[in-house]
Protein backbone atom coordinates (compact mmCIF):
# COMPACT_ATOMS: atom_id res chain seq x y z
CA UNK A 1 0.00 0.00 0.00
CA UNK A 2 1.33 3.37 -0.59
CA UNK A 3 2.97 5.12 2.43
CA UNK A 4 0.78 8.61 2.21
CA UNK A 5 -1.85 6.12 2.46
CA UNK A 6 -3.56 5.58 5.82
CA UNK A 7 -3.06 1.51 7.03
CA UNK A 8 -6.23 0.06 7.32
CA UNK A 9 -7.37 -1.38 10.77
CA UNK A 10 -9.08 -4.66 10.07
CA UNK A 11 -12.49 -5.49 11.62
CA UNK A 12 -14.72 -8.55 10.87
CA UNK A 13 -16.86 -8.44 8.15
CA UNK A 14 -20.51 -7.38 8.31
CA UNK A 15 -22.80 -9.53 6.60
CA UNK A 16 -24.95 -8.59 4.12
CA UNK A 17 -27.49 -9.26 0.95
CA UNK A 18 -28.38 -7.25 -1.06
CA UNK A 19 -31.02 -7.61 -3.20
CA UNK A 20 -15.22 13.68 -39.71
CA UNK A 21 -14.16 13.97 -39.01
CA UNK A 22 -16.29 13.41 -36.06
CA UNK A 23 -16.73 16.40 -34.34
CA UNK A 24 -16.20 16.68 -30.99
CA UNK A 25 -16.02 14.63 -27.43
CA UNK A 26 -15.20 16.33 -24.98
CA UNK A 27 -14.87 15.11 -20.95
CA UNK A 28 -15.26 17.30 -18.57
CA UNK A 29 -14.67 16.93 -14.93
CA UNK A 30 -17.85 18.73 -13.44
CA UNK A 31 -16.85 18.21 -9.54
CA UNK A 32 -13.64 17.42 -8.23
CA UNK A 33 -14.98 15.19 -4.56
CA UNK A 34 -16.27 11.64 -4.24
CA UNK A 35 -19.94 11.69 -4.44
CA UNK A 36 -22.66 9.76 -5.79
CA UNK A 37 -24.82 11.77 -7.28
CA UNK A 38 -28.56 10.84 -8.44
CA UNK A 39 -28.21 7.14 -9.61
CA UNK A 40 -24.94 7.13 -9.27
CA UNK A 41 -24.75 4.13 -6.60
CA UNK A 42 -26.84 2.26 -9.58
CA UNK A 43 -24.37 3.05 -12.41
CA UNK A 44 -21.70 1.15 -10.68
CA UNK A 45 -23.21 -2.51 -10.89
CA UNK A 46 -26.64 -3.47 -10.72
CA UNK A 47 -26.84 -6.80 -9.56
CA UNK A 48 -29.04 -9.37 -11.11
CA UNK A 49 -28.91 -12.40 -8.78
CA UNK A 50 -27.65 -12.00 -4.91
CA UNK A 51 -25.69 -14.37 -2.69
CA UNK A 52 -24.25 -13.73 0.69
CA UNK A 53 -20.58 -12.61 0.97
CA UNK A 54 -18.27 -14.51 -0.94
CA UNK A 55 -15.45 -14.96 1.81
CA UNK A 56 -16.92 -14.89 5.66
CA UNK A 57 -13.69 -15.11 7.04
CA UNK A 58 -11.68 -12.03 5.02
CA UNK A 59 -11.14 -8.89 7.01
CA UNK A 60 -12.57 -4.77 5.74
CA UNK A 61 -10.30 -2.45 5.82
CA UNK A 62 -11.29 0.84 7.86
CA UNK A 63 -10.49 4.36 6.35
CA UNK A 64 -10.38 3.48 2.70
CA UNK A 65 -10.29 6.72 0.70
CA UNK A 66 -12.86 8.64 -0.69
CA UNK A 67 -15.10 5.84 1.66
CA UNK A 68 -18.03 6.35 4.96
CA UNK A 69 -18.67 4.49 7.62
CA UNK A 70 -18.50 0.66 7.87
CA UNK A 71 -17.22 -1.33 4.11
CA UNK A 72 -19.90 -4.08 3.33
CA UNK A 73 -19.54 -7.12 0.83
CA UNK A 74 -22.34 -8.45 -1.22
CA UNK A 75 -21.85 -11.08 -4.62
CA UNK A 76 -24.20 -11.23 -7.65
CA UNK A 77 -24.07 -14.40 -9.73
CA UNK A 78 -24.67 -14.19 -13.73
CA UNK A 79 -21.42 -12.22 -13.63
CA UNK A 80 -20.33 -13.41 -10.64
CA UNK A 81 -18.86 -9.83 -8.52
CA UNK A 82 -18.26 -8.80 -5.48
CA UNK A 83 -19.40 -5.51 -4.87
CA UNK A 84 -17.96 -3.24 -1.35
CA UNK A 85 -20.18 -0.73 -0.56
CA UNK A 86 -19.92 1.77 2.22
CA UNK A 87 -22.52 4.13 3.73
CA UNK A 88 -23.31 6.12 0.94
CA UNK A 89 -23.56 3.39 -1.77
CA UNK A 90 -21.58 1.14 -4.46
CA UNK A 91 -17.27 1.88 -3.91
CA UNK A 92 -16.20 -0.77 -6.58
CA UNK A 93 -17.38 -3.74 -8.26
CA UNK A 94 -15.02 -6.98 -9.19
CA UNK A 95 -15.78 -9.36 -11.72
CA UNK A 96 -14.64 -12.56 -11.38
CA UNK A 97 -12.41 -13.30 -14.75
CA UNK A 98 -11.84 -10.05 -15.46
CA UNK A 99 -9.50 -7.10 -15.06
CA UNK A 100 -12.45 -4.58 -14.89
CA UNK A 101 -13.35 -2.90 -11.62
CA UNK A 102 -15.92 0.05 -11.46
CA UNK A 103 -14.89 2.92 -9.30
CA UNK A 104 -16.62 5.35 -7.39
CA UNK A 105 -15.51 8.56 -8.33
CA UNK A 106 -15.38 12.35 -9.25
CA UNK A 107 -18.47 13.54 -11.40
CA UNK A 108 -17.97 14.04 -14.90
CA UNK A 109 -19.70 15.12 -18.08
CA UNK A 110 -18.93 13.45 -21.55
CA UNK A 111 -20.39 15.77 -24.36
CA UNK A 112 -20.05 15.62 -28.17
CA UNK A 113 -22.17 18.83 -29.11
CA UNK A 114 -21.26 19.12 -32.75
CA UNK A 115 -23.06 15.68 -33.49
CA UNK A 116 -25.55 14.73 -30.28
CA UNK A 117 -27.58 16.99 -27.72
CA UNK A 118 -27.36 14.09 -25.28
CA UNK A 119 -24.60 14.25 -22.67
CA UNK A 120 -23.38 11.01 -20.01
CA UNK A 121 -22.57 12.67 -16.30
CA UNK A 122 -21.66 9.92 -14.44
CA UNK A 123 -19.54 9.09 -10.95
CA UNK A 124 -18.38 5.70 -12.55
CA UNK A 125 -14.70 5.63 -13.05
CA UNK A 126 -13.36 2.49 -15.16
CA UNK A 127 -9.62 0.97 -14.46
CA UNK A 128 -8.23 -2.08 -15.02
CA UNK A 129 -6.18 -4.92 -12.80
CA UNK A 130 -2.87 -6.29 -13.97
CA UNK A 131 -4.21 -9.84 -14.04
CA UNK A 132 -7.78 -11.27 -14.40
CA UNK A 133 -9.80 -10.84 -10.53
CA UNK A 134 -10.48 -13.72 -8.30
CA UNK A 135 -14.11 -11.70 -7.73
CA UNK A 136 -12.70 -10.83 -4.04
CA UNK A 137 -11.30 -7.55 -3.44
CA UNK A 138 -7.64 -6.47 -3.88
CA UNK A 139 -7.73 -3.86 -1.01
CA UNK A 140 -4.12 -2.86 -1.55
CA UNK A 141 -5.11 -1.89 -5.12
CA UNK A 142 -8.41 -0.74 -4.15
CA UNK A 143 -7.07 1.91 -2.30
CA UNK A 144 -4.66 3.37 -4.90
CA UNK A 145 -7.26 3.11 -7.40
CA UNK A 146 -9.76 5.53 -5.49
CA UNK A 147 -6.84 8.74 -5.46
CA UNK A 148 -5.44 8.16 -9.11
CA UNK A 149 -6.26 11.02 -11.05
CA UNK A 150 -5.03 9.69 -14.09
CA UNK A 151 -7.13 9.01 -16.96
CA UNK A 152 -8.75 5.72 -16.43
CA UNK A 153 -9.99 3.83 -19.41
CA UNK A 154 -13.54 6.34 -20.48
CA UNK A 155 -11.03 9.10 -20.41
CA UNK A 156 -8.17 7.40 -22.50
CA UNK A 157 -10.94 6.83 -24.89
CA UNK A 158 -11.80 10.55 -25.26
CA UNK A 159 -8.69 11.07 -26.07
CA UNK A 160 -9.06 9.66 -29.51
CA UNK A 161 -12.43 11.90 -30.64
CA UNK A 162 -12.23 14.89 -33.10
CA UNK A 163 -10.00 17.98 -31.47
CA UNK A 164 -8.32 15.78 -29.05
CA UNK A 165 -4.82 17.10 -28.86
CA UNK A 166 -1.90 15.27 -29.05
CA UNK A 167 -0.09 13.65 -26.62
CA UNK A 168 3.26 12.43 -26.28
CA UNK A 169 5.21 9.31 -24.61
CA UNK A 170 8.33 10.44 -22.55
CA UNK A 171 10.14 9.07 -25.45
CA UNK A 172 8.28 12.46 -27.73
CA UNK A 173 6.90 9.81 -30.02
CA UNK A 174 2.94 10.38 -30.27
CA UNK A 175 0.57 8.25 -28.07
CA UNK A 176 -3.17 10.27 -29.06
CA UNK A 177 -5.00 12.39 -30.58
CA UNK A 178 -7.33 13.14 -33.11
CA UNK A 179 -7.98 9.42 -35.26
CA UNK A 180 -9.77 9.36 -38.24
CA UNK A 181 -11.47 5.86 -39.16
CA UNK A 182 -9.62 5.06 -42.15
CA UNK A 183 -7.86 6.45 -45.36
CA UNK A 184 -10.95 6.12 -48.75
CA UNK A 185 -11.20 3.75 -51.13
CA UNK A 186 -13.44 4.99 -53.63
CA UNK A 187 -16.27 6.19 -51.74
CA UNK A 188 -16.15 5.13 -48.38
CA UNK A 189 -12.98 4.48 -46.18
CA UNK A 190 -10.83 0.94 -45.34
CA UNK A 191 -11.26 -0.84 -42.24
CA UNK A 192 -8.22 -2.27 -40.75
CA UNK A 193 -6.46 -0.05 -38.79
CA UNK A 194 -5.08 -1.11 -35.91
CA UNK A 195 -3.54 0.13 -32.94
CA UNK A 196 0.06 -0.06 -34.34
CA UNK A 197 -1.08 2.09 -37.62
CA UNK A 198 -2.01 4.59 -35.79
CA UNK A 199 1.07 5.16 -33.98
CA UNK A 200 3.02 3.93 -37.08
CA UNK A 201 4.87 1.38 -35.14
CA UNK A 202 5.55 -2.51 -35.55
CA UNK A 203 3.95 -4.64 -33.09
CA UNK A 204 6.04 -7.20 -32.03
CA UNK A 205 3.47 -10.59 -31.12
CA UNK A 206 5.07 -14.26 -29.48
CA UNK A 207 5.37 -15.68 -33.42
CA UNK A 208 5.20 -12.74 -35.86
CA UNK A 209 5.84 -8.77 -36.36
CA UNK A 210 2.98 -6.96 -37.47
CA UNK A 211 4.07 -3.72 -39.25
CA UNK A 212 2.23 -0.59 -39.91
CA UNK A 213 0.29 0.69 -42.99
CA UNK A 214 1.79 3.55 -43.85
CA UNK A 215 -2.18 4.57 -45.50
CA UNK A 216 -3.19 4.11 -41.99
CA UNK A 217 -1.15 6.34 -39.69
CA UNK A 218 -3.23 8.23 -37.40
CA UNK A 219 -6.51 5.95 -37.87
CA UNK A 220 -8.45 3.16 -35.66
CA UNK A 221 -11.11 1.03 -36.76
CA UNK A 222 -13.64 0.03 -34.06
CA UNK A 223 -11.74 -3.14 -32.84
CA UNK A 224 -8.15 -1.08 -33.52
CA UNK A 225 -9.90 1.38 -31.05
CA UNK A 226 -10.60 -0.57 -28.51
CA UNK A 227 -7.10 -2.69 -28.62
CA UNK A 228 -5.80 0.52 -28.70
CA UNK A 229 -7.82 1.67 -25.33
CA UNK A 230 -7.30 -1.38 -23.71
CA UNK A 231 -4.62 -2.87 -24.79
CA UNK A 232 -1.76 -0.71 -25.91
CA UNK A 233 -2.84 1.79 -23.14
CA UNK A 234 -4.71 -0.12 -20.62
CA UNK A 235 -2.02 -3.13 -20.44
CA UNK A 236 -4.47 -5.70 -21.47
CA UNK A 237 -2.57 -8.31 -23.82
CA UNK A 238 -3.25 -8.44 -27.21
CA UNK A 239 -2.85 -11.22 -29.88
CA UNK A 240 -3.10 -11.31 -33.78
CA UNK A 241 -5.51 -14.19 -34.10
CA UNK A 242 -7.23 -15.55 -30.64
CA UNK A 243 -4.78 -17.40 -27.71
CA UNK A 244 -6.88 -17.67 -24.94
CA UNK A 245 -5.50 -14.50 -23.16
CA UNK A 246 -5.02 -11.71 -25.67
CA UNK A 247 -7.26 -9.21 -26.92
CA UNK A 248 -7.92 -10.28 -30.55
CA UNK A 249 -7.68 -8.77 -33.63
CA UNK A 250 -11.36 -8.92 -35.12
CA UNK A 251 -14.63 -7.51 -33.27
CA UNK A 252 -16.31 -11.30 -33.68
CA UNK A 253 -13.15 -13.11 -32.14
CA UNK A 254 -12.82 -10.57 -29.43
CA UNK A 255 -16.34 -11.52 -28.32
CA UNK A 256 -16.03 -15.30 -28.79
CA UNK A 257 -12.17 -15.48 -27.34
CA UNK A 258 -10.76 -12.80 -25.96
CA UNK A 259 -10.15 -12.17 -21.90
CA UNK A 260 -12.82 -11.34 -19.46
CA UNK A 261 -15.87 -13.05 -19.08
CA UNK A 262 -19.05 -12.81 -21.85
CA UNK A 263 -21.75 -11.55 -19.88
CA UNK A 264 -24.41 -11.72 -22.34
CA UNK A 265 -24.10 -13.98 -24.84
CA UNK A 266 -25.21 -13.69 -28.68
CA UNK A 267 -28.00 -15.35 -29.58
CA UNK A 268 -28.71 -14.36 -32.64
CA UNK A 269 -31.23 -11.62 -31.55
CA UNK A 270 -31.06 -8.59 -30.30
CA UNK A 271 -31.44 -8.80 -26.57
CA UNK A 272 -32.95 -7.09 -23.45
CA UNK A 273 -30.55 -4.68 -22.36
CA UNK A 274 -28.41 -6.34 -19.52
CA UNK A 275 -29.19 -5.39 -15.84
CA UNK A 276 -25.58 -6.20 -15.27
CA UNK A 277 -24.40 -3.80 -18.32
CA UNK A 278 -21.70 -1.56 -16.67
CA UNK A 279 -19.43 1.54 -17.81
CA UNK A 280 -16.45 -0.42 -19.30
CA UNK A 281 -18.18 -2.95 -20.99
CA UNK A 282 -17.30 -4.11 -24.52
CA UNK A 283 -20.68 -3.89 -26.46
CA UNK A 284 -21.21 -5.81 -30.10
CA UNK A 285 -23.52 -5.45 -33.06
CA UNK A 286 -24.16 -7.35 -35.96
CA UNK A 287 -24.35 -3.90 -37.73
CA UNK A 288 -23.74 -4.64 -41.53
CA UNK A 289 -25.78 -6.69 -44.18
CA UNK A 290 -23.21 -8.01 -45.89
CA UNK A 291 -21.57 -10.46 -43.55
CA UNK A 292 -24.35 -12.38 -43.03
CA UNK A 293 -25.36 -12.75 -38.97
CA UNK A 294 -21.93 -12.65 -37.75
CA UNK A 295 -20.60 -9.98 -34.84
CA UNK A 296 -18.94 -6.95 -36.97
CA UNK A 297 -18.44 -3.64 -34.74
CA UNK A 298 -17.78 -2.87 -31.10
CA UNK A 299 -17.78 -0.40 -28.78
CA UNK A 300 -17.23 0.63 -25.21
CA UNK A 301 -20.29 0.98 -23.12
CA UNK A 302 -20.72 5.11 -21.47
CA UNK A 303 -23.64 4.56 -19.41
CA UNK A 304 -26.96 6.30 -19.15
CA UNK A 305 -27.18 9.50 -21.31
CA UNK A 306 -29.10 12.56 -20.26
CA UNK A 307 -32.17 11.88 -22.25
CA UNK A 308 -32.23 8.11 -20.06
CA UNK A 309 -30.87 6.20 -23.42
CA UNK A 310 -27.37 3.50 -22.76
CA UNK A 311 -25.16 5.34 -25.21
CA UNK A 312 -21.47 3.96 -26.16
CA UNK A 313 -18.70 5.44 -27.62
CA UNK A 314 -17.26 3.09 -31.22
CA UNK A 315 -15.03 4.13 -34.28
CA UNK A 316 -17.18 3.94 -37.54
CA UNK A 317 -16.88 5.00 -41.31
CA UNK A 318 -19.66 7.94 -41.27
CA UNK A 319 -18.60 9.09 -38.33
CA UNK A 320 -14.68 8.99 -39.46
CA UNK A 321 -13.11 7.88 -36.18
CA UNK A 322 -14.17 7.33 -32.50
CA UNK A 323 -17.66 9.22 -31.90
CA UNK A 324 -20.35 8.94 -28.87
CA UNK A 325 -22.42 10.83 -31.43
CA UNK A 326 -25.22 10.26 -33.95
CA UNK A 327 -23.81 10.39 -37.37
CA UNK A 328 -24.84 7.36 -39.13
CA UNK A 329 -26.85 6.25 -36.70
CA UNK A 330 -27.31 6.76 -32.96
CA UNK A 331 -24.95 5.56 -30.61
CA UNK A 332 -27.76 4.16 -28.07
CA UNK A 333 -28.42 0.54 -27.49
CA UNK A 334 -32.00 1.51 -26.89
CA UNK A 335 -34.23 2.94 -28.99
CA UNK A 336 -35.13 1.53 -33.34
CA UNK A 337 -31.78 2.95 -34.94
CA UNK A 338 -29.35 1.32 -36.50
CA UNK A 339 -27.28 0.00 -33.27
CA UNK A 340 -30.07 -0.51 -31.14
CA UNK A 341 -31.60 -2.74 -33.92
CA UNK A 342 -27.87 -4.41 -34.44
CA UNK A 343 -27.31 -4.73 -30.48
CA UNK A 344 -25.90 -8.49 -29.98
CA UNK A 345 -23.74 -9.01 -26.99
CA UNK A 346 -21.56 -7.84 -24.07
CA UNK A 347 -18.19 -8.86 -22.61
CA UNK A 348 -16.19 -7.39 -19.39
CA UNK A 349 -12.87 -7.52 -20.14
Amino acid sequence: MPKHLPRPVLRPPVPTVRGRRRLGLVAVVAAAVLAVVGSGAAEASTPTVTTGLRSPAAALPVGLPGTTGVLRLSTTLSPSTTVVRDDRGVVATFTAGARTVTLRGPLRTFAEPSTTSATVSTTTWVRLLAEPSTGAPDWAWLAAALVDASPDVLGTATQYTTGAPERTDVTGARLAGDASYGPYVGTTRLAGADFNDYLGVAWTYPTSVDRPEADQLGALDCSGYVRMVLGRRGGVPLALAPDGRGLPRRSFEILASGPGVQTQANTGRRPALPASLAAGDLVFFDASADDGTRVDHVGIYLGADSTGAPRFLSSRVRADGPTMGDIGGRSTLSGTGLYASSFRAVRRV
